[in-house]
């Protein structure tokens, strides 16, 4: 199993639950 560089993590502010970052996210990463 191959092992991911730890991506960076962001709590929602909204549910307050931790997520991953994505790529498709990567223009907005700032934003959220």
């Amino acid at each position: 199993m191959p092992r991911k560089p730890h991506l960076p993590v962001k709590t929602c502010a909204t549910c307050g639950r931790p997520f991953a970052w994505r790529r498709k996210w990567a223009k907005v990463w700032e934003e959220v």
